[in-house]
């Protein structure tokens, strides 16, 4: 298989109302699928939404501030858990379909959230991607991911893999993911801004593959909407009250080749963007630059990944 149709949809998440947000997740997806993509993408956090209120919204980082710890009870009560039941008709429309879908989510394992990319695909169990290092802010929210979730799928077109964020001004993190093949990387970000743009187009030139950008998009009034679907707080619908800005994700989505040339460019607005890859595109850049291989210099540099799952109590 030299071509793959992908897409990734841009869309503004249900804040804190997971059910709402992954019956949405499945209408895009399948909308998505039956008008011929092989490879789905959605953004950071799509399930819950990106935790905006943490750097629009003043005071919010301050001890024991009641709204902030409205919205974390909120998220801990919704967030989807390792094995959720309510993800089953998407791993059900990625097997009857064959296609794969890479999902933003908070997850919650034990007492703690964590910023989740899974990767579902055909047959096979969703592939963890836990964030590493939650950036500045979201250190209140989330917990740090390990090794053991650094992976990639093998597909028959290729290998498929997740970083989030700022994970991709992470070099060893990027040099690992290299090391592992990738055909097709999903580069989750809540919005696609110029500095994200430009990190996407240097992996997808570093690592010789196909990036997919992909983006939200969110305004204020989705928070309420959110808010008020599970039921509401008035500590949390003060602290959103306090923001300013009326549009929070502005997408920026963007395919990416792997000489990175923008391939497919998305707007501001939800939309479904596509893009028909040449995956020999890939074997023709490896000529001129392989940084795993034939441009790396071992005898001088030498990574070690350590892949096992650290969680911090061994019974």
């Amino acid at each position: 298989m030299t071509q793959l149709n992908v897409a990734i949809c841009q869309a503004a998440p249900i804040p804190l109302d997971f059910s709402g947000g992954i019956e949405k997740a499945i209408r895009l997806a399948r909308e998505a699928i039956e008008g011929g993509a092989q490879f789905v993408a959605f953004g950071e956090t799509f399930l819950g939404g990106y935790p905006l209120w943490l750097d629009e919204s003043p005071g919010a980082a301050l001890w024991d501030h009641p709204g902030t710890k409205a919205c974390h009870q909120i998220m801990l009560d919704n967030a989807i858990v390792p094995g959720d039941e309510r993800l089953l008709p998407l791993q059900e429309l990625c097997d009857e379909s064959g296609a794969c879908i890479s999902l933003g989510a908070h997850e919650r394992v034990r007492q703690s959230l964590y910023n989740n990319q899974l990767l579902f695909r055909p047959g096979e169990a969703p592939l963890d991607h836990r964030k590493l290092v939650p950036t500045h802010g979201e250190r209140l929210i989330w917990m740090r991911g390990d090794g053991s979730t650094l992976g990639v799928h093998q597909a028959e077109w290729g290998r498929a893999g997740n970083l989030i964020c700022w994970e991709h001004w992470m070099p060893l993190a990027r040099a690992a993911m290299h090391n592992l093949g990738e055909s097709v990387h999903v580069a989750a970000w809540p919005t696609v801004r110029e500095e994200y743009a430009l990190a996407s187009r240097h992996y997808a030139m570093e690592g010789r593959c196909f990036v997919l950008a992909a983006g939200l998009v969110q305004t204020k009034a989705d928070l309420f909407e959110g808010l008020e679907n599970v039921g509401g707080s008035a500590e949390a619908k003060e602290l959103f009250d306090a923001i300013e800005s009326d549009v929070l994700n502005r997408g920026g989505s963007m395919i990416v080749a792997p000489d990175a040339r923008v391939v497919a460019q998305a707007g501001e607005d939800e939309e479904i963007l596509r893009a028909a890859l040449d995956l020999s595109e890939i074997g023709q850049n490896l000529a001129s630059l392989d940084t795993d291989g034939h441009y790396s210099r071992p005898d001088v540099f030498e990574l070690s990944v350590d892949t096992r799952a650290k969680d911090g109590v061994n019974w």
